[in-house]
């Protein structure tokens, strides 16, 4: 895997580095890692997404290294530069950025979920990391770098994010040997803990309620059903990314193994996230939808409507719960 990546990071003077939009914390965290390799590398980096940091992760970017998509600005980057797409393989879900595709010099992926059926993309794909971050400090770890401490605290935070705090399946003695070697660059993990866990505003409480009270059961309260609509985030002043974590909370109920959250943003568009707590593989899933992600953990985009969405996703879930 090191050397197919660290192949291409030599080939090439100038990279453009992009991951999935919108973006999350392991995302932003491996454009990061990856633009501190490369500028001790001697080349140069540009850190451009689709849509800008989401607000909940702006603590990551202090010095704002990562910038949103600009033609006009951008656009002539792409004739002498490579293309560097982290935590997703999947083409489709690079918004925008999907436009320059066939402008650079080449294309390589760095992700840590399942490979999508529907990608025709090629790179460096572990399905056993924890996350892409902890691949990515790995990758640093390999060429002798020591991540400077904002880098660093933005790779703790990727490896915590895409972890649940150290907490879902994938989470192995690999994750805690990245996350030593970020400690001992100088992280102070409750820090971390404290930015992405108790820094929400009151928006996001009180969407936390109106999401929580359109619960529904299924299957003998073994699948939940959240839902949150546009007029939602209009009504608590809250962000879309307000709502990320919402997903997982169903499953502290003992009975729930399979959790669904349909969510409706600023601009009408609709996405499903899922997780399960193994049981149902809903990686799987998503990608009959166009998605895709992890065994307990996926997600998709939908042009249904909320009751279609709802509807045929649970028409995949539940025979495999009544097939155990």
């Amino acid at each position: 895997m090191q050397q197919e990546i660290l192949g291409f990071l030599e080939k090439y003077p100038s990279l453009i580095i992009t991951t999935h939009s919108p973006a999350d914390a392991d995302g932003l965290a491996t454009e990061l890692v990856f633009a501190q390799i490369l500028r001790e590398m001697g080349k140069t980096a540009y850190l451009i997404n689709a849509t800008p940091v989401p607000q909940l992760f702006s603590f990551m970017d202090t010095e704002k290294k990562i910038e949103t998509w600009d033609e006009e600005k951008h656009g002539k980057l792409c004739e002498n530069s490579a293309l560097l797409i982290v935590d997703t393989s999947d083409e489709y879900n690079i918004g925008n950025m999907r436009e320059i595709l066939g402008r650079v010099r080449e294309v390589f992926v760095f992700d840590h979920h399942e490979k999508s059926p529907f990608s025709t993309l090629t790179g460096v794909i572990d399905s056993k990391a924890s996350s892409a971050s902890e691949m990515a400090v790995e990758t640093a770890c390999e060429m002798g770098i020591t991540l400077d401490n904002d880098t660093a605290t933005a790779a703790f935070a990727g490896i915590s994010f895409d972890t649940g705090s150290f907490a879902y399946a994938k989470t192995t003695g690999r994750t805690f040997k990245a996350a030593l070697a970020l400690i001992a660059a100088g992280v102070v993990p409750y820090k971390i803990y404290r930015e992405l866990n108790e820094s929400a505003s009151l928006g996001a409480l009180l969407l936390r309620r109106l999401v929580l009270n359109s619960l529904e059961l299924y299957a003998n309260g073994r699948v939940a059903v959240l839902c949150l609509r546009k007029e939602d985030l209009t009504s608590t002043g809250a962000q879309f990314e307000d709502a990320e974590s919402f997903i997982n909370m169903p499953l502290r109920a003992r009975e729930v193994t399979v959790s669904l959250l349909i969510k409706e943003n600023e601009e009408g568009n609709i996405r499903c996230s899922l997780r399960s707590k193994g049981e149902v593989n809903v990686s799987k899933i998503a990608q009959v939808f166009g998605g895709g992600g992890h065994i307990t953990a996926a997600g998709f985009k939908s042009k249904l409507g909320f009751e279609d969405t709802k509807k045929q996703v649970l028409e995949k879930v539940l025979p495999l719960l009544d097939a155990e």
